[in-house]
């Protein structure tokens, strides 16, 4: 048995659906454990596309188990019309494989009115985090509150009711006293939910149930992450964060697997870096090697379609992610982005009021004055897209990689050097001993 988890160490946009859609060939189960559809894992599969924002990765493979844990909150009509667009292009859909847990949280309407007006601002005090307005933050402060309302609770429209219509007097207040918007109706929300009931009861069981039978027959189990180490609640640069934690310990919280049944911890970090939002930037590079970068990776939200910042690696961002999380392998991803730079480079550190430091400050005023100090390598020449090992890569970039590793401490695991499946150096076996 393996049970493997899939981390960003940096802001997210990693490269996370590609490389669980490659490893899921080799495991049995697929878990998505935190985050909402703020984010958004893209698949490059022959010359299909697909953008999944909910349901995981793992459901390209209609012989593997695909969960959404208890961590995730879900957005039931993003969540049904993921599915029908997926079953459209002929992926099947199955209460068989796919299992949605009954105790996730649900993203309401009024979660989402109240995301976007807080983004907005209210009588003049404008609040931008930078999200996606999707409601994500919201309806995990209804969570933590204990005010939530759960997929489960679908099984009875009555008290379903009954929940909504307490849950609207705190939040119509808000909507009319503060913001100066239209009061929601429960009415309206029940309407909807008698559409969840239809199309998403099938789907709702015990996932910790399921997770656990999996682990007991000795399956391999695969747990996606969304976002990255840095937007974390607790750990990132915050309040510029996501209002989950997408770190391993949000595996056993957030998918219910003891934390010591977790055997291995890969962390996706992108060749250069990126985000997206408000919040500091250390290597941000606002020139045309930036535009460059952002055009050739084609960096745009998979969820939003904003142009993502960009710049140099960031190996103390990254180290701090492998500590962070075990992370025992990376996996690289986007080099084939770098290729035709005349230099290259890495922040191996920050200078803070002229102090060399190694660590990410947790005070966004110090982090807003970091330098960061950059080691510069010859920039590589060719297409890099056809290698299928090390040896096949230019000089310069196995040399990028190799310093890549030992500034953040820890090996490659793979490194892919194109959108697809096939665009992968596979440097060790995640799951040595799959069925």
């Amino acid at each position: 048995m393996t049970n493997l988890a899939v981390i960003g160490t940096q802001w997210g946009d990693e490269g996370k659906g590609k490389v669980v859609d490659l490893l899921t060939n080799k495991a049995n189960v697929v878990v998505r454990f935190q985050g909402g559809n703020n984010a958004g894992h893209t698949l490059v599969v022959g010359n299909q596309t697909y953008a999944l924002h909910l349901v995981p990765s793992g459901i390209l493979h209609p012989q593997k188990l695909s969960v959404i844990a208890s961590g995730v909150v879900v957005d039931p009509d993003v969540l049904i019309e993921e599915m029908e667009s997926l079953a459209a292009r002929g992926v099947t859909i199955t209460p068989e494989n796919l299992k949605i847990s009954e105790r996730a949280h649900i993203i309401l309407p009024y979660h989402k009115t109240l995301d976007q007006a807080r983004e907005a601002g209210a009588q003049g005090v404008v609040m931008k985090i930078g999200t996606t307005g999707r409601g994500i933050g919201p309806a995990y402060e209804d969570k933590a509150a204990r005010r939530g309302l759960r997929l489960g609770d679908l099984r009875d429209l009555n008290s379903f009711k009954d929940k909504i219509t307490l849950a609207l007097l705190e939040k119509n207040a808000l909507l009319t006293g503060l913001y100066g918007l239209k009061a929601q109706d429960a009415e309206s929300i029940i309407q909807s939910a008698q559409i969840w009931v239809k199309k998403l009861l099938p789907f709702i069981t015990d996932t910790f149930g399921v997770i656990r039978q999996a682990a007991d027959k000795n399956l391999n189990i695969l747990f996606e992450g969304a976002q990255g180490v840095q937007l974390d609640l607790d750990h990132g640069t915050y309040p510029y964060v996501t209002s989950s934690n997408p770190t391993t310990g949000s595996v056993a919280v957030g998918a219910g697997l003891a934390p010591r049944d977790l055997n291995s911890v890969l962390g996706l970090v992108k060749a250069y870096t990126s985000r997206v939002g408000e919040g500091p930037f250390p290597t941000e590079l606002l020139d045309a090697t930036g535009d460059r970068i952002r055009e050739v990776g084609r960096e745009y939200g998979t969820t939003t379609g904003r142009p993502r910042r960009c710049g140099w690696l960031d190996a103390v961002v990254v180290r701090a992610a492998v500590k962070l999380c075990g992370v025992d392998s990376l996996a690289v991803t986007k080099l084939d982005v770098l290729g035709g730079l005349k230099e290259i480079k890495i922040a191996s550190h920050y200078l803070l009021d002229g102090q060399k430091i190694d660590y990410v400050p947790a005070s966004l005023s110090d982090l807003a004055k970091v330098q960061p100090v950059y080691e510069t390598f010859e920039g590589f020449e060719g297409d890099i897209t056809k290698s299928k090992k090390l040896s096949d890569l230019p000089y310069g970039a196995r040399v990028y990689l190799d310093r890549l590793s030992e500034l953040v401490g820890a090996p490659a695991g793979l490194v892919s050097v194109g959108p697809e499946r096939d665009q992968t150096i596979m440097l060790r076996d995640f799951f040595p001993d799959s069925k």
